[in-house]
């Protein structure tokens, strides 16, 4: 078996999505009994003090509940607080989930919500 260069494994990363790379940290979890998301959520940081990619904060947007409504409805009321009612409006109508947060907490409610069924924009 051919050894997995750290530039081959960034580009890999890179083509994954954040529920595949979710299922990665849990599995390296599993297997090797240590939590690597800690490390992975420093590293970027300090790559990003170099490099301004975008803006500090975005808005978590639904679009589209999906067939799973009810799931989607349980991780809205979770993230938000709001009651059962308003959160069941957001998911039939759409719309902010959250405003204003940081991108990396934004990542997670997307993955968390895309995971649930439901399809998230961020902006």
């Amino acid at each position: 078996m051919a050894k997995l260069t750290k530039e081959s494994f960034i580009e890999s990363l890179k083509e994954m999505s954040l529920l595949e790379i979710k299922e990665l940290v849990d599995a390296m979890k599993e297997e090797f009994g240590v939590d690597p998301s800690a490390v992975a959520v420093a590293a970027p940081v300090a790559g990003a003090a170099a490099v301004d990619e975008g803006p500090s904060t975005v808005t978590v947007t639904l679009v589209n509940a999906g067939a799973a409504k009810i799931n989607v409805i349980k991780v809205i009321k979770e993230i938000t607080g709001l009651g059962l009612a308003d959160s069941k409006a957001i998911a039939d109508n759409g719309g902010a989930i959250k405003e204003n947060i940081p991108v990396a907490e934004a990542e997670e409610i997307k993955a968390k919500l895309e995971e649930a069924g439901a399809e998230v924009e961020v902006k």
